[in-house]
């Protein structure tokens, strides 16, 4: 089984969450190129769970683009690592404050694992700086 620890997580708070697996890493995404919905009255106090949040990514910025390259690149660890029987990867999505962003791409990934990944692989997902968003 391949467990696949997925963070969002803030560069200005706690920056980039360490790898407790033994591994040293796996991927970190900068989500800071992409625009901002927390620079708009309306989404500050939102996050990427939020629709509004999520509307505005979807449509206003390049995160669809964005990551559809993430999805590419993950995949091509995942199935080396799940044909060579490795046990941990971790993918981490970082972005200014931990809450826009990095949290509405750590969804969509960890959405996108599941379901090309039915068999085989297990996600926990970690919100760093969105504690009230863990399960």
């Amino acid at each position: 089984m391949l467990h696949i620890d997925i963070h969002s997580f803030s560069y200005k708070k706690g920056g980039i969450p360490k790898d407790h697996s033994g591994n040293g890493g796996g991927f970190t995404f900068d989500c800071r190129g992409i625009l901002n919905p927390g620079r708009i009255e309306e989404y500050k106090i939102q996050t990427g769970n939020d629709i509004g949040v999520q509307e505005y990514l979807e449509t206003k910025t390049e995160m669809p683009r964005f990551l559809e390259l993430v999805k590419s690149i993950v995949s091509i660890n995942i199935d080396n690592y799940l044909e060579r029987g490795f046990e941990d990867l971790q993918i981490n999505f970082g972005c200014t404050g931990g809450q826009h962003r990095s949290v509405y791409s750590a969804i969509k990934i960890a959405e996108f694992i599941r379901e090309k990944y039915p068999e085989g692989t297990e996600i926990s997902l970690h919100h760093d700086e969105q504690h009230h968003l863990n399960p």
